[in-house]
């Protein structure tokens, strides 16, 4: 038996025998007869015995707890309660000089007395961390009197080498003010932040809240800036470990708590429906909406996943990160540009996928803008040649990943991706199969976003160049774009358009300040103007486009009108033909969507 075994055994038992002499003092004065101190004395070496017995039984004190906690004392007296309380009912019964207040009185007595002796020995036991902690800590106030900020407290008490030393909790909420969370107080709300910091000289804030909108993150993300605190904050649900906070997974407040904390719920069964045990395909695989893609689909059980892209390093890699396995030996990593009809045709026609996910395309608006005939290859031509060889071999359900700046476009990127969905939806119509596009913005991460943008400059000393102080534009994480996608394959019907939901849109000047803030570097940033094809502000819907709910909160759908691939030209003759085609092409998008209109009315 180890002394903390001991410890708490006798803990246990003192709380049993001061309970009867506490209803001895208070119930009968010490004025018992011998015999009733006889009975009384026997009855609780009884209850000490169970409590014992049963207490090295179900191991409630074998090392789970620093302390055995509260709730286990509570239970093993429960048990030790409702095994003795028959039996001082009966002696009670027939016994006349039994003591019949042991019976009901103890056991709750007793409970009173272990959590009190469990409370004194925690409060002791923090003291004594806290005064034998030798290593520097901050100054911190915790932001967030929820259960998460109430378990931040309780970790950073019971740690041997906490970074923290808290001076007390900041809430939002009325409710909450002047409470006690363990040994700390709510001292005020997000307005009294400042002032709380500077009086109690705080260092740090701890943002624990798991759920807040982007804007409560900007605001307090912006004061802890401007008053020089270090802002830290627990990771998202998602990212915790079984849900629970960990102090070594408390990190700096980054680019991606500007999108604030909306939880992505997918519906995993009518997804797995269409994906496990199916043969699926993935284009563009090795980019970072496609590998990401690939990596959950892989996670829902498919008989076979196919990973298409004409890059064969970015193949590598997205292979390793799924099963680490490297060697592209396989007949499911596939080396194909889809520009090549024939190419593709020989592919579905060995592997014979039934599901398709295209995430194949090109995405530099302003590459697109001086070399359209690239984007048109790709992005439209490519597109047409994956959704003839889906339909050739006999692809059930395909989703086009599509962009937002397909709405109301105009720029070469919006205008090609445009025209993809218009030829998903010409398949769907024919051929009533799940033939689908989904929509939506940027996601942080991606190969050439802004975000390697802006570290890059700021490695080199930066300036960091955004084109407009007003300028904003939509983003997700990858991972979250991607179960949406999952999602939206899974609930569109054929033709759809499905958009996804992006929140709020973030000024890019915030996430250029963000990441210098977070370099720690003195750079500027350069305003450069928009540049041609670029709005100020993106749309996720055309003033033409009727949206309308789906059976997820966070995806819309739209309809396109259709376009026969016969309709579109195989090769344009240069620049300006491309471009004149793209434009003919928005002038006829725009009037079809009218006349669609004008029906409905």
């Amino acid at each position: 038996m180890t002394l903390k075994m001991g410890i708490l055994l006798c803990f246990d038992a003192f709380a049993w025998f001061f309970s009867f002499v506490t209803i001895a003092v208070l119930r009968y004065d010490l004025g018992m007869t011998d015999e009733q101190w006889r009975w009384a004395i026997g009855y609780t070496l009884l209850a000490i015995g169970l409590q014992v017995i049963l207490e090295l039984s179900i191991s409630t004190i074998h090392g789970r707890q620093q302390v055995g906690s509260f709730e286990e004392a509570f239970i093993v007296s429960c048990i030790v309660a409702l095994l003795i309380f028959p039996v001082g009912f009966v002696m009670s019964t027939l016994i006349f000089d039994f003591p019949r207040a042991l019976a009901i009185i103890m056991p709750p007595l007793a409970l009173i007395y272990m959590a009190a002796a469990r409370g004194v020995y925690r409060l002791l036991q923090t003291r004594r961390v806290i005064a034998n902690n030798d290593k520097k800590t901050v100054r911190t106030l915790v932001y967030g009197a929820g259960e998460a900020g109430y378990r931040v407290a309780e970790l950073v008490d019971h740690a041997d080498d906490t970074l923290y030393d808290i001076v007390g909790f900041i809430d939002d909420s009325p409710g909450k003010q002047r409470l006690r969370l363990g040994n700390y107080k709510v001292r005020g709300t997000g307005e009294d932040l400042v002032r709380i910091a500077q009086e109690r000289q705080v260092d740090t804030v701890i943002l624990a809240i798991t759920k807040a909108p982007a804007e409560v993150f900007k605001r307090i993300a912006s004061e802890c800036t401007a008053n020089g605190l270090d802002l830290v904050v627990i990771p998202p649900v998602q990212e915790m470990i079984g849900g629970k906070v960990s102090l070594d997974r408390l990190r700096q407040f980054n680019v991606a708590d500007l999108l604030g904390r909306r939880p992505i719920e997918t519906d995993l069964r009518s997804i797995a429906d269409y994906v496990m045990g199916k043969r699926v395909l993935v284009t563009g695989a090795g980019g970072s909406i496609g590998s990401e893609l690939a990596r959950q689909v892989y996670k829902l059980g498919p008989s076979k996943l196919i990973l298409l892209d004409r890059d064969e390093s970015e193949l590598h890699a997205v292979r390793l990160s799924i099963d680490g396995d490297g060697l592209l030996d396989t007949d499911d990593v596939v080396l194909c540009d889809i520009r090549d009809q024939e190419a593709l045709n020989a592919i579905f026609e060995d592997q014979r996928p039934q599901v398709v996910f295209h995430a194949a395309a090109l995405k530099h608006l302003p590459m697109l803008e001086r070399y359209p005939l690239e984007g048109w290859k790709t992005n439209t031509l490519g597109t047409r040649n994956v959704l003839q060889a889906s339909r050739d071999f006999g692809v059930d359900h395909f989703v086009n990943i599509s962009t937002d700046k397909a709405a109301d476009a105009t720029s070469v990127l919006g205008q090609t991706k445009r025209l993809a969905e218009r030829l998903t939806s010409f398949h769907a119509q024919e051929s009533g199969l799940n033939y689908l596009s989904v929509r939506f913005g940027n996601v942080l991460g991606s190969r050439g976003s802004v975000l390697f943008t802006f570290r890059a400059q700021i490695e080199r000393g930066g300036p960091i160049t955004v084109t407009h102080p007003d300028v904003t534009r939509y983003f997700m994480t990858i991972p979250e774009a991607c179960q949406l996608v999952l999602q939206a394959g899974a609930i569109g019907t054929p033709g759809d358009v499905m958009v996804l939901d992006m929140g709020e849109p973030v000024k890019i000047v915030d996430v250029a300040e963000r990441l210098i803030a977070e370099s720690g570097k003195d750079i500027s940033i350069h305003f450069t103007g928009l540049r041609k094809g670029e709005k100020l502000h993106e749309v996720l819907f055309s003033d033409l486009e009727d949206r309308a709910p789906s059976a997820h909160p966070l995806i819309n759908s739209v309809q396109v009108p259709a376009l026969n691939p016969v309709d579109v030209p195989e090769q344009p003759a240069g620049r300006e033909e491309v471009l004149a085609l793209l434009e003919d092409t928005r002038a006829s998008v725009d009037t079809a969507l009218a006349e669609y209109e004008w029906q409905d009315q």
